[in-house]
């Protein structure tokens, strides 16, 4: 039999503190469309549909209207709308965050 050398009592409260942490389920949030964002976009709240009045396209990129700040089109932070409409990732899902993670829907020309 295995002893970690702690007292029974303490050894029973330590695994009954990480078995219910380890136990949770890692998983990010859906997409109102039902597709989940990715972890390495958000922290289960960051991200959220947008309009396409929200984010323009110019020549240097995208900008998001509400923060003024410019994603370069070959930014790694550029992912395509799994659902065809804008998606907009900012840091603590606040809108004068910085963006994470911008989904872009495809664009025919």
């Amino acid at each position: 039999m295995f002893y970690s050398g702690l007292p029974l009592p303490r050894t029973a409260a330590a695994l009954g503190l990480l078995l219910p942490v380890t136990s949770l389920p890692v998983a990010a949030h859906d997409a109102k469309s039902g597709w989940t964002y990715p972890l390495s976009c958000c922290s289960d709240y960051d991200c959220r549909e947008v309009a396409d009045a929200e984010v323009l396209e110019r020549p240097e990129g995208y900008v998001i209207k509400v923060t003024g700040e410019v994603i370069p089109m070959t930014s790694r932070r550029v992912k395509p709308s799994p659902d065809g409409v804008f998606h907009w990732c900012s840091v603590a899902g606040r809108d004068d965050g910085a963006t994470i993670c911008l989904f872009v829907p495809p664009r025919g020309f």
